[in-house]
């Protein structure tokens, strides 16, 4: 009878640990720089991104209640794994409080530019264009791919320039 309970512990275990990892490494896997995420892959993404911050601090006191439950009953080694995935869960739960899509897609604050005659752009190289006020602006996105936003004035009006 004993036996049983710890596998039943041992499974829970496992499943929060998987639980609170998947909920803070699937929307940062698949929102990526420079990958292509398709209709589905991103809204599963963004759910998991919802969730994420009260669901891995569940997942991260669940496994914590288990790490205390099971403790005087596992070996050297047991503890040793318990206390990584502990430290991996509580590292999720505390990613998953902060917005660390930022520090992937941070937005070019001030952007520099060079005169339309002086740029060597591919022939299929796309861009995107703005003019206001008789000032023209063209940003590369390949340049925007990475940061997905530029701060800018143009014309003389603030814009967020973005795909």
């Amino acid at each position: 009878m004993a036996e049983a309970r710890n596998r039943v512990y041992w499974v829970a275990f496992l499943a929060f640990v998987i639980a609170g990892v998947g909920l803070f490494f699937v929307p940062a896997f698949i929102i990526r720089p420079f990958q292509y995420q398709s209709p589905t892959a991103l809204h599963t993404a963004l759910v998991f991104r919802q969730f994420a911050p009260a669901g891995t601090i569940l997942a991260a006191c669940a496994v914590l209640t288990l790490m205390g439950v099971l403790w005087s009953r596992t070996g050297r080694f047991q503890r040793i794994a318990m206390v990584l995935a502990g430290v991996l869960v509580l590292g999720a739960a505390t990613m998953a409080q902060m917005n660390y899509f930022e520090w992937m897609f941070h937005p070019v604050a001030q952007p520099g530019f060079e005169k339309a005659d002086d740029v060597k752009l591919d022939a299929g190289e796309m861009v995107l264009t703005l003019n206001f006020n008789g000032d023209a602006r063209a940003y590369p996105i390949r340049e925007m791919a990475y940061h997905h936003i530029v701060n800018d004035v143009v014309g003389g009006v603030p814009v967020a320039v973005t795909y």
